[in-house]
């Protein structure tokens, strides 16, 4: 059972990028729960919170699709080595701000280095979600998949509970300066990886290269389906955990090592849903098993959102965990499965915008509703229509459900 677990582990360029990619989310977890305990120390805004979640996405959202042509068309290690360069760059000037106090009771340089941050991020993930296929054979990339989930949840789970402490103890210079440290890796793992990507050579326009890769999405039955779902899990969950410095010091009256704690639980169930995700190899019907962590997802938002128990919000946050960790898992194995190597820059770009974009595009709604309704009221609308969105392809339109 174990072995089947961590398969894709036998191969060493892929072991190398999990170890590489592993340590630098650690990294961003940290600056992430400090930089949002920053922000509302400084501010006390709600808005603010949620304006620099939109301003780190609304990058992806936008320059995705052309950073997924860039990585057909580019050597993929040459895209990723430049994005951890800029993130790197970008947290060691925001902990020296903090560190000499230039920074002062100004939010701007945060929410401007977060933009710059989001940029990067929108041409390295499409190549790093086009390479970590490259790195394993076909009939173990469902594996791969789930084990990659798995970093970035190890991250989750050990980044904030790591920040938590350092907050309260050394404060948030030390999280920033941690981050760009952590960076070092992947640059480390990229430099000696010997898998390469290859790209075809090609006389098609930028444009021309886009409209293929779009048109590949479309003609898939299903995929504009997994497209719509991916856009609607992120959009209605992430806003909980933009929230969460609301809920840690308006309704249970805490500090930031409590916000970190929670952070960490949600860390704890993602972990548990990637291991499944990872156990189950060639599971059959994928698609009914991603609506039904949808389900489970809206549910454990709602409940978090009803929640005035520390104990129960903790558990709320397993759930939410576990439950998105497995629709992500099932829901990027079925595209990866539908599409081409020769595609999969594009594809997985269009694939990113979704995912990421829905981010930017759930703060932005809910930092304009948070303000009129409340967070908890928010947070219980957004749960309630992810169960109903689930429900809808489960039921009505079945074409995620048939896979």
């Amino acid at each position: 059972m174990i072995g089947r677990v961590f398969k894709a582990f036998q191969y060493r360029d892929f072991r190398l990028m999990w170890i590489g990619a592993c340590t630098s989310s650690i990294g961003t977890w940290m600056q992430i729960v400090a930089q949002g305990w920053l922000i509302y120390r400084i501010s006390h805004s709600a808005f603010y919170l949620a304006l620099d979640q939109f301003l780190g996405g609304i990058p992806i959202f936008l320059f995705s699709l052309i950073g997924g042509v860039v990585a057909d068309r580019v050597e993929r290690h040459r895209i990723l080595l430049t994005s951890q360069y800029v993130q790197m760059a970008s947290a060691s000037i925001l902990t020296i701000l903090v560190a000499t106090g230039l920074l002062g009771m100004h939010v701007w340089p945060i929410l401007c280095l977060s933009f710059v941050s989001g940029l990067a991020q929108a041409f390295g993930g499409p190549a790093y979600q086009a390479l970590i296929p490259t790195l394993v054979k076909k009939e173990d990339m469902p594996n791969a998949i789930a084990l990659n989930s798995i970093q970035f949840n190890v991250a989750v789970m050990v980044g904030p509970a790591l920040a938590g402490q350092a907050l309260a103890r050394l404060g948030e210079k030390w999280c920033f300066g941690l981050n760009a440290l952590s960076f070092l890796a992947p640059i480390v793992s990229l430099s000696i990886i010997t898998t390469r990507f290859l790209p075809q050579k090609t006389t098609d326009s930028m444009v021309s290269s886009l409209k293929q890769g779009i048109a590949f999405v479309r003609k898939q039955p299903s995929m504009e389906a997994l497209v719509v779902l991916a856009f609607c899990m992120t959009g209605l969950s992430v806003p909980m955990r933009t929230y969460l410095p609301v809920f840690v010091k308006d309704i249970f009256h805490r500090g930031p090592e409590t916000y970190g704690n929670l952070l960490a639980l949600m860390g704890l169930g993602s972990i548990c849903g990637s291991l499944t995700a990872a156990g189950a190899g060639h599971i059959g019907k994928r698609g009914r098993v991603a609506l039904g962590a949808l389900i489970c997802l809206g549910a454990g938002v709602a409940g978090f959102s009803l929640s005035r128990s520390l104990p129960l919000s903790g558990a709320m946050l397993v759930l939410v965990g576990a439950s998105m960790m497995t629709a992500f898992a099932m829901v990027s194995s079925l595209v990866q499965l539908i599409t081409t190597d020769e595609m999969r820059g594009r594809v997985m770009s269009v694939y990113n915008v979704a995912f990421r974009g829905g981010m930017p595009m759930g703060n932005l709604l809910s930092g304009w509703l948070v303000p009129m309704l409340t967070a908890p009221v928010v947070l219980g609308i957004n749960g309630s229509v992810l169960i109903l969105v689930a429900l809808y392809f489960l039921v009505v339109q079945r074409r995620v459900a048939a896979l």
